[in-house]
This record gives C-alpha cells, sequence and structure tokens, in this order.
C-alpha cells in the first residue's frame, strides 16, 4: 500500500519538480539570465545628510541633544523650542 503510494504518486511528483527545474534553469540560461540571483544582502543604514557642526540643544521631552540645524522647532511664549522629532515636538505640553 504505501510502496504503491511511494511509486505512483510521490516518485513521479519529485521527478517532475526536478525536471521542470532543469528546464527553468536551461532556458534562462539562453535568455542570458543568470541561473543564481543573489539577494540584496544585509541593509546598510545611511545617516540623513545634515550640516555637520552647529549648536546642540537638550530636546525638552527626551532629552536627547539635537543640532540646530537638523532639529525640529517651536515656538513657544516666544522662545524657540528645539525637538528631535516631530513626535517629541506634538508630545511636548505648554504648561
Amino acid at each position: 500500500m504505501i510502496r504503491a503510494f511511494f511509486v505512483e504518486f510521490i516518485f513521479p511528483l519529485l521527478l517532475f519538480l526536478f525536471l521542470r527545474s532543469v528546464v527553468r534553469n536551461l532556458f534562462q540560461s539562453f535568455r542570458g539570465k543568470p541561473t543564481f540571483q543573489p539577494g540584496p544582502g544585509p541593509a546598510v543604514r545611511q545617516a540623513p545628510s545634515v550640516p555637520a557642526g552647529g549648536e546642540l540643544k537638550k530636546d525638552p521631552v527626551c532629552g536627547t541633544y539635537v543640532s540646530t540645524n537638523a532639529s525640529v522647532t517651536r515656538t513657544v511664549g516666544g522662545q524657540v523650542m528645539y525637538f528631535c522629532s516631530p513626535e517629541c515636538r506634538d508630545k511636548y505640553k505648554v504648561a
């Protein structure tokens, strides 16, 4: 029973899949496409392009020091406040 299942179903299925992959690789090589296409590799994060230098200010919400050139600003009572992100700016509550 099990032997008949392997002989009539599993073996033909494996043979079909093997032949299909061989034929697919042959056609790709005739078209000039490489048969192996490596993935993109590890993701590399690039730092945002921000002008170097400048004065650092402390974000009043999270305490991160941020450059005045790269900060998100909000004027509160005539004073400019510097934030590291729009989320921190929106969380800031005026007393």
